[in-house]
């Protein structure tokens, strides 16, 4: 299923955006280009014609800085966890269930290969994109030069994935002008940025391209990262991801530390200490602990095991881990449900 076709590189130069001229912006004379045009011939081995190419692109590519608001209120920091958290409503549990049926074979295939369940992939895809639905309209290009050049302290990052994408593009035959996504430059179903497109995405429906906004192509490649992204943070095969907990006092136990991947502590400890999982566990079960603060003043808490920390890898915000957890909980029970 592909929604967004991208168009092959063109040869031929193309003429400096209007819009850019009227911003009084041209990307091309930036004075850090001089250092990724050095680091595509060094790092890419890009050739003089490429680089050349390169810098037109640039010089087309629109100034939007509110692109660099968009992403510093990214509402996985500035949201509550109540306001985060109507993400997991009936229209994406009802969409991942029709999914789930839809692209059963590939969903148990991606597990297969990877251990990771159906209903994970399903919940990235849901509080990603609305399972492909909505994957961005603002140029990559024009995303990845706002933020790679002028954003206030996140620069080197994006100029690094600036760098990756005109590879990547190189790579697969894309005109850079031409792939659209969100804010921050992630592109496609998935939502991968340009240096993980390269690394980790997967032509998995087999017709020789790896486009993320295939839907196949998406759920292998999703399957793919939380294999290979980070392998301290690999995700473990047959394990849970996060459990709620009670507080039997009330209380979290004095010198508890919250919301950290650095601090387990033992499911025996736990329950000595008044903090009850919801499920059976063995005593040296090694958990860490959420908290997640609702707007009436009460407290959501639950535990997590070391898959929540691969989900974190994805987007390392605590609201956003949880989402995807809950709704992919939610679309497995809806599933067990459903004829």
């Amino acid at each position: 299923m592909r929604r967004t076709p991208l168009i092959p590189a063109l040869c031929c130069a193309v003429l400096i955006s209007s819009v850019a001229i009227a911003d009084g912006i041209d990307y091309s004379t930036e004075p850090q280009v001089p250092a990724l045009l050095q680091r595509l011939r060094i790092d890419d081995h890009f050739s003089e014609a490429e680089l050349q190419q390169v810098t037109l692109a640039l010089a087309d590519a629109r100034r939007l800085p509110q692109l660099i608001v968009q992403e510093q209120k990214a509402p996985e920091r500035t949201e509550t966890w109540t306001q985060y958290s109507r993400r997991i409503d009936d229209s994406r549990i009802r969409d991942g269930v029709a999914l789930l049926h839809e692209q059963r074979d590939v969903l148990e295939r991606a597990e297969n290969e990877f251990g990771v369940p159906p209903s994970l992939i399903l919940g990235i895809l849901g509080i990603e994109t609305r399972y492909g639905r909505i994957t961005g309209g603002v140029r990559v290009l024009d995303a990845l030069a706002t933020q790679g050049f002028e954003h206030p302290t996140r620069n080197v990052f994006f100029f690094g994935e600036l760098a990756d994408f005109f590879a990547l593009c190189r790579d697969r035959g894309f005109d850079p002008r031409t792939p659209t996504g969100s804010y921050a430059g992630a592109m496609g179903d998935a939502q991968f940025m340009p240096s993980n497109y390269r690394k980790l995405a997967l032509d998995y429906d087999g017709d020789g391209k790896t486009d993320l906004w295939s839907l196949p192509d998406a759920i292998g490649s999703i399957a793919n990262y939380f294999t290979h992204y980070a392998p301290d943070w690999a995700w473990r095969r047959g394990e849970p991801i996060a459990i709620p907990a009670t507080l039997t006092n009330g209380v979290l136990p004095a010198g508890a530390v919250v919301n950290s991947r650095d601090n387990f502590y033992l499911a025996g400890d736990l329950r000595r200490a008044g903090v009850q999982p919801s499920v059976p566990l063995p005593d040296d079960t090694q958990l860490g602990i959420i908290d997640l603060a609702l707007d009436d003043g009460s407290h959501e808490y639950w535990l997590a095991f070391p898959n929540f920390y691969s989900v974190m890898t994805y987007n390392p915000r605590i609201y956003y881990a949880m989402a995807v957890t809950q709704l992919a909980q939610r679309i497995e029970a809806a599933a067990a449900l459903s004829p």
